[in-house]
C-alpha cells in the first residue's frame, strides 16, 4: 500500500479518521498487495499464457487493484478490440486506485516503487490508443508519463519521437529533443537527422545529421534502406549494435517512408544505390515498440 510520505496532498486532505482507519488496516492491506503484485511478478514468468492468465486471475482475487493483473488480461486480449483498450483503461484506473488518496507529484514515479504498476498500465493504454486511432489521446497519455516520471526509466521518449514524426507534428519533436538534448541513443540520432532533412531540406546541417547518426549505429541505416533485418536480443542491446537497430526500426520506419525522399537521401549518404520504392509499413496488430 503506498504510503503519504514525500507525497503532494490532494486538493481536500484526508480527514484524521480515514489516516486512523488506513495506518489500523495497513499491515493487512499491505500483506494482500504485496501478495497480489508477486502473483502477478509469476505471472509474467509464466511460460504460457494460459499458465500467466490463471496466475493473474489469483493476483486479482487477492487484491482487485492489482494494475498489473489487469495489464496481463490486456495483453492476452486481441490487439485493437474494444475489450483490450477496456482493459487497459481498467489496469491504470486500478493503479491509480492502489496509489490511494495520496497522488504522485511532478518527477515522482518510478522512484516510488507502488507507482511502477501504475505507469506500466499507462504506457499499455498508451500504446493501444495509438492503435486503435486515438493518436492524440495516446500522446497525451505519454506526455502525462513524462511529466511524472522526467528521467524517463521506461524510454517513452522513444515512442512519443516516433509519432511525433509520423505525424508530421515535427515543431513538438524539436521540442521532445530539447526537453532531452543529452541523448546519445541511435533513437535520437536518427531522429534528428530525419527531422534536419525535413526541416532543412538536404544541406550541410542534414547531412551532418545525417552522418552523425549513421556514425551512431550504422545497422540501423541498412535495416531502414531494406538491407538488413536485424533481430532483436534475448537481454536488451548494446548501443551500436545490429540489437539495437531491431528495437529503432519498427518505430521510426513509418516516418522515413513518409518522408518524400527521405531513404533516397539516407542512402545516399551511405554511397549507396537510392531505397527502393515502397508503401509506408503500417504497425501491425499487437506490435510494440
Amino acid at each position: 500500500m503506498a504510503k503519504a510520505a514525500g507525497r503532494a496532498a490532494g486538493p481536500r486532505q484526508p480527514s484524521q479518521a480515514l489516516l486512523r482507519l488506513l495506518e489500523r488496516l495497513a499491515p493487512e492491506l499491505d500483506a494482500s498487495v504485496n501478495d497480489a503484485q508477486l502473483r502477478c511478478f509469476d505471472a509474467m514468468e509464466a511460460p504460457d499464457q494460459a499458465g500467466r492468465l490463471r496466475i493473474a486471475a489469483e493476483a486479482l482475487r487477492l487484491n482487485p487493484a492489482a494494475a498489473d493483473g489487469w495489464g496481463l488480461l490486456a495483453q492476452a486480449s486481441p490487439p485493437g478490440s474494444p475489450l483490450t483498450l477496456h482493459l487497459w483503461r481498467v489496469a491504470a484506473a486500478a493503479g491509480l486506485v492502489a496509489l490511494g488518496p495520496f497522488p504522485l507529484a511532478p518527477g515522482e514515479a518510478w522512484g516510488v516503487m507502488e507507482s511502477r504498476p501504475y505507469m506500466r498500465a499507462r504506457c499499455g493504454l498508451a500504446l493501444e490508443l495509438r492503435r486503435q486511432g486515438e493518436a492524440a489521446a495516446a500522446i497525451a497519455e505519454v506526455e502525462g508519463m513524462l511529466a511524472l516520471n522526467p528521467n524517463d526509466n521506461q524510454g517513452m521518449r522513444y515512442i512519443l519521437l516516433a509519432w511525433l514524426l509520423e505525424d508530421g507534428a515535427d515543431p513538438a519533436a524539436a521540442a521532445l529533443f530539447e526537453r532531452y538534448e543529452e541523448d546519445g541513443s541511435a533513437f535520437w540520432a536518427y531522429g534528428a537527422a530525419l527531422l534536419a532533412y525535413r526541416r532543412q531540406g538536404p544541406g550541410e546541417a542534414a547531412d551532418a545529421a545525417r552522418a552523425a547518426a549513421v556514425a551512431n549505429n550504422p545497422h540501423v541505416a541498412a535495416a531502414l534502406l531494406g538491407r538488413s533485418t536485424p533481430r532483436p536480443g534475448a537481454i536488451g542491446y548494446t548501443p551500436g549494435s545490429p540489437e539495437e537497430a531491431a528495437e529503432v526500426v519498427p518505430d521510426a520506419l513509418p516516418a522515413w517512408r513518409g518522408t518524400a525522399g527521405a531513404l533516397d537521401w539516407l542512402a545516399a549518404g551511405l554511397g549507396a544505390a537510392p531505397a527502393p520504392k515502397r508503401g509506408r509499413r503500417p504497425r501491425a496488430a499487437g506490435e510494440e515498440a
